[in-house]
């Protein structure tokens, strides 16, 4: 993988026909569902068929399973993302007819044109930032567009056109891409090293950030508690764009103060130098989600909605899917999954599990004690070594910690880079790596007693290990049934 070339958007009422290659990834049918919704003509084809692709075809779109040159039809237009291989028969084919190639965020930023188009970029909390601005707005009766990287709780879709209003975009800094978008808000939540199998290091990812600051058309809302988002700020007012900052810094235009856990609800007071503090609730645990919540206040106060209704708006956000997610319940244990992949990340969320578990003991002695059992999964063999002391360090907040096998995603196997690198760098009992996946799902239920939280972690498949968790956690407490081991 590596940086994409930058394309300018082309507006949607002139990419006529558009077919998508991969067209059930999260990314592509968001974007594809709002073009339907907007009246564009749509096709596509995946390697696999699935609910979403059934989904776009009951909404109109030309589906196809599989990949051939004929799927392209009468396409105008035609959109990848950096997975597709240069060899697909459907991009062969787009470019011996000369179609119109577009990288799939260049397809985004045309959703922006015409509208008030808000883009949330950082090296953390896009998903969730996106998700909670789109719900304020819903909450204030602006009917927002919206494309996320997972699906709100609320409506159980990852991307809607609204009613020509604000829309609402995640914009990826990971290759690049969003330097594709235009938009007249943006939000810059924090900026650290990441992806360093694109960037040569964060003086590269830094420059990246200062173009897209270049492209933002009105205002940046930046968190100023980052010291890598507050250099954006200072080069936004060096650029002339109109800053505004949120954060627990007292010089934060949105500040916010008295974060406080009450099991997996947060309380916290929102000050601005225009009205009195507003005491505002979350239902999500963690510091780092009441920051997320600020900067959707604050995009909401900037597009001109009173400030008091959008704090309470922030109320009805009940999560977006792998960030926290509640996956059931066995044995008195709770198994919660998480998107974390960066050691900042993981930090921020056994942190958050930590300050949930500690309420419910101050509230009920009877529940004090519960212990966090952390199962994360590796992402990328490049990210593990650049990051594995970074990583050992955020595990050994959890009580105990299962490490899985790397999640290869788009790199190559290197034999060198195991889980192993991790759990050897953390000196304690209490840690194990364990490889093999009906493995770890035996030794989290072994591990796990009544009162405690079993966290899992990371952007691959250990997603689905939550509810095979539970089932252990139940089985073991069934009479007459053995705990896995």
């Amino acid at each position: 993988m590596s940086l994409v070339r930058p394309t300018d958007p082309v507006p949607v009422d002139k990419l006529g026909r558009t077919h998508f290659i991969g067209l059930g990834g999260a990314g592509m049918s968001g974007i594809a569902r709002v073009l339907l919704q907007s009246g564009a003509e749509v096709s596509g084809s995946d390697a696999r068929d699935s609910d979403t692709l059934r989904e776009l075809e009951q909404m109109g779109a030309d589906v196809h399973v599989g990949h051939a040159a004929e799927n392209l039809g009468p396409a105008d237009t035609l959109v990848i993302s950096s997975a597709i291989r240069e060899d697909n028969p459907e991009l062969v084919e787009a470019q011996r007819r000369g179609l119109r190639i577009l990288p799939r965020a260049a397809a985004l930023g045309a959703l922006l044109l015409g509208r008030e188009g808000i883009a949330v970029s950082g090296t953390h909390g896009k998903t969730t930032t996106t998700s909670m601005v789109t719900v304020v707005l819903q909450h204030l009766g602006a009917e927002p567009g919206y494309v996320i990287g997972g699906k709100l709780v609320t409506t159980g879709l990852g991307a809607d056109a609204g009613i020509g209003g604000p829309i609402a975009v995640e914009a990826d800094e990971s290759d690049g891409s969003f330097l594709m978008l235009s938009p007249k808000i943006a939000v810059v939540t924090n900026v650290e090293a990441d992806h360093l199998d694109n960037y040569s290091g964060l003086d590269e990812i830094h420059a990246n950030f200062a173009s897209f600051v270049d492209r933002v058309e009105r205002t940046l809302i930046v968190g100023i508690d980052d010291p890598g988002a507050r250099r954006v700020a200072e080069l936004g007012r060096e650029r002339g764009k109109r800053v505004l900052t949120y954060g627990e810094a007292p010089e934060a235009d949105y500040r916010v103060s008295g974060i406080r856990a009450r099991g997996f609800t947060t309380e916290f007071t929102l000050h601005t130098a225009d009205n009195e503090p507003i005491v505002g609730q979350l239902a999500v645990p963690g510091r780092h989600n009441v920051l997320n919540a600020a900067a959707a206040v604050a995009v909401a106060d900037e597009l001109g909605h009173d400030l008091e209704i959008a704090v309470e708006g922030i109320a009805d956000f009940a999560g977006a899917a792998r960030r926290f997610e509640l996956k059931g319940e066995g044995a008195g244990v709770g198994v919660y999954d998480s998107y974390a992949h960066h050691p900042t990340e993981i930090e921020a969320d056994l942190h958050a599990t930590r300050a949930a578990l500690e309420s419910f003991g101050e509230e009920s002695p009877e529940l004090a004690g519960g212990r966090v059992v952390a199962v994360f999964q590796p992402h990328l063999y490049s990210r593990t070594r650049f990051f594995a002391d970074e990583f050992a360090a955020a595990l050994d907040l959890a009580d105990e910690v299962v490490v899985m096998e790397v999640y290869a995603a788009r790199e190559d196997h290197d034999p060198d880079v195991t889980g192993e690198l991790i759990t050897s760098r953390i000196d304690r009992d209490g840690v194990w790596y364990v490889p093999g996946r009906e493995a770890v799902v035996r030794k989290a239920a072994e591990l796990a007693r009544p009162g405690d939280i079993v966290l899992t972690m990371g952007a691959g498949d250990v997603t689905e290990l939550g509810p095979h968790i539970v089932e252990a956690l139940a089985a073991s407490a069934e009479p007459g049934e053995a705990t896995p081991a």
